[in-house]
């Protein structure tokens, strides 16, 4: 089979995706995702009875799915630019979002939701150099 050119790769990627991230209880799940984390509510399964939701936020979309088979976590790698960085910093600030320092090829910020799926924010310079939010 012959190598398809890094370029060409690029070309023909996936245009469109959204994590799915299982959860207990998803009304709980969307509670925090729209209360804590400033998403608001695309679309919900069963008019809003079901199992399955969107949550969106700017051009994020997520999929949370109550799935009582399904225990397994997600960590979901998020890189911002400076002035996305800085809303980041002040909203963990007002909303006292619970976070941590970690460190996953670069120092970043993590923020767990309520299932213990992982938000991770590398920080706006890379290597933190001591820019906390």
């Amino acid at each position: 089979m012959a190598e398809t050119p890094v370029n060409e790769k690029a070309a023909h990627g996936f245009n469109y995706t959204r994590p799915v991230l299982f959860v207990a209880d998803v009304n709980r799940a969307i509670r925090f995702y729209v209360d804590v984390l400033g998403f608001w509510k695309k679309w919900h399964s069963g008019d809003g009875a079901g199992t399955v939701c969107q949550v969106n936020r700017g051009d994020t979309e997520v999929i949370l799915c109550q799935d009582p088979k399904r225990s397994d976590k997600s960590r979901l790698f998020v890189e911002l630019n400076a002035e996305e960085w800085a809303v980041l910093r002040r909203e963990i600030a007002e909303r006292s979002i619970p976070n941590q320092k970690t460190w996953w090829g670069y120092d970043c910020i993590q923020i767990n939701d309520p299932d213990g799926n992982e938000w991770l924010f590398p920080y706006e310079d890379g290597g933190g150099n001591g820019q906390t939010p």
